[in-house]
């Protein structure tokens, strides 16, 4: 049996719902039929992917793998279908349109607003993802018009030729999110090896997220534990002190969870805007701009890195 993007979707459901009951009543198929879905795909990978117990099913080490992998496509899926129809959509409109991408970001829900106040009745939509390469080939294909992307260092995009690029900021730092109860939370700056004994969490769905990590901890002689899986899921992890995980430095405080600047800033990424070739972007890259700073002036501890490091974005009005 070929695994298809309905059977990726199956693993899905019954990972967030807890249960095949529960699954089988969001997919709108009956629990039987779900089963014997699941046995024809573990039977194909020669695995159990659950581990079913009474209090319903929990992914086992390789169902936790196939997750990760297949969270992913199913997104993916479900962006193709919904592009589609919003290309189809805006066929049928004459008004202006500004087609945005984006890897994750805590900028994007002030850059959307201040975009539809600066350029009102214009048909703004936006399109997030993972993967920077995936958003770089839409732009190049001209199923999006701009993309916001970051770079790994030490992992360079392959952006394609003919793109415009604009660098918001030459070097953003990572910082590390880790439970509140953490021995190294109780310190401004935490050093890396503080961290030495704890379980890393990476999502290697982020083009050059591992890469980067893995040749940080290498310089530094650090080889801890890894555990692979989105960053949604590592949010829960780290609360509960199972693992540490790297962070945008704009990530607001929570109550439950530290976030701290590494000693020397060894992780970091590159910003960039990328556009078609010839696209008048001066209001959508200021617009961004306006909302990076809003953002990271709403995290004390990275507005003040900013300004030790002269950054020009702490004097955009």
């Amino acid at each position: 049996m070929e695994l298809e993007v309905r059977h990726l979707r199956a693993l899905c459901a019954i990972a967030d719902a807890g249960s095949l009951h529960q699954a089988a009543r969001r997919l709108g198929v009956s629990q039987p039929s779900l089963t014997t879905q699941l046995r024809r795909i573990e039977n194909s990978l020669g695995a159990e992917l659950f581990r079913r117990e009474r209090t319903g099913c929990r992914p086992t080490l390789l169902g936790r793998a196939v997750l990760s992998r297949a969270r992913p496509l199913v997104d993916g899926m479900s962006a193709l279908v919904s592009d589609a129809l919003a290309e189809a959509d805006a066929a049928r409109s004459r008004g202006p349109r500004l087609r945005i991408g984006s890897t994750a970001s805590r900028v994007i829900g002030g850059w959307l607003s201040r975009l539809r106040v600066a350029l009102p009745g214009t048909d703004i939509s936006l399109r997030v993802d993972v993967s920077a390469h995936a958003l770089l080939r839409s732009v190049e294909a001209g199923l999006l018009d701009v993309a916001f992307v970051h770079e790994v260092e030490g992992s360079p995009l392959a952006v394609p030729d003919g793109l415009e690029q604009r660098v918001l900021l030459d070097r953003e730092p990572q910082f590390i999110s880790l439970s509140r109860d953490h021995p190294a939370a109780r310190r401004r700056v935490v050093e890396l090896g503080d961290l030495a004994g704890d379980r890393w969490m990476v999502d290697p769905t982020v083009d050059g997220e591992w890469d980067g990590v893995r040749r940080v901890l290498g310089a530094a002689g650090l080889n801890p534990p890894v555990l692979h899986g989105v960053y949604l899921t590592a949010a829960s992890l780290v609360v509960l002190g199972e693992a540490v995980a790297p962070c945008q430095p704009t990530s607001g405080p929570r109550d439950d969870m530290a976030i701290r600047p590494l000693r020397g800033d060894p992780l970091a990424v590159r910003l960039l805007l990328v556009s078609r070739p010839g696209a008048d972007i001066s209001v959508v890259y200021g617009e961004l701009e306006a909302a990076y700073v809003e953002a990271a002036r709403r995290s004390s501890g990275y507005y003040a890195w900013l300004l030790r490091h002269r950054s020009p974005l702490t004097r955009t009005p």
